[in-house]
């Protein structure tokens, strides 16, 4: 399996436990000219945008620690873009979760990093 799928793959188990813990997709990979969002939802009455890491072991880290503050930055731009396309507006109410999946392992880290 090449990166690609790879991440598609992991990106649809992310739906399934982000689905099943309330949240309702919004939309998926969401791109414009600052990076791309992995997933775009409602949940508890906020807009939530969320990166997907996966990692097999923690030889390289742990998959959060991939949302460096590069990544972060790049992140919010695209959330700006968004929201702006969309008709949100910035101070309604926005966060940014990480689901983390190394191995078998799943975890949704809500508000992972700040709007700023």
């Amino acid at each position: 399996m090449n990166r690609r799928e790879t991440g598609a793959r992991y990106e649809e188990e992310a739906v399934r436990v982000l689905y099943a813990r309330g949240y309702r997709i919004l939309e998926r990979n969401f791109r414009c000219r600052f990076g791309e969002i992995d997933i775009v939802a409602r949940h508890k009455g906020l807009l939530v945008f969320v990166e997907v890491k996966y990692r097999r072991d923690s030889r390289r880290g742990f998959p959060e620690e991939a949302v460096d503050r590069r990544k972060q930055a790049a992140i919010r731009k695209t959330a700006e873009v968004y929201m702006h396309r969309y008709g949100y507006d910035w101070w309604a109410g926005c966060r940014f979760d990480v689901v983390s999946i190394m191995g078998e392992e799943i975890r949704v880290i809500e508000d992972a990093f700040r709007a700023e």
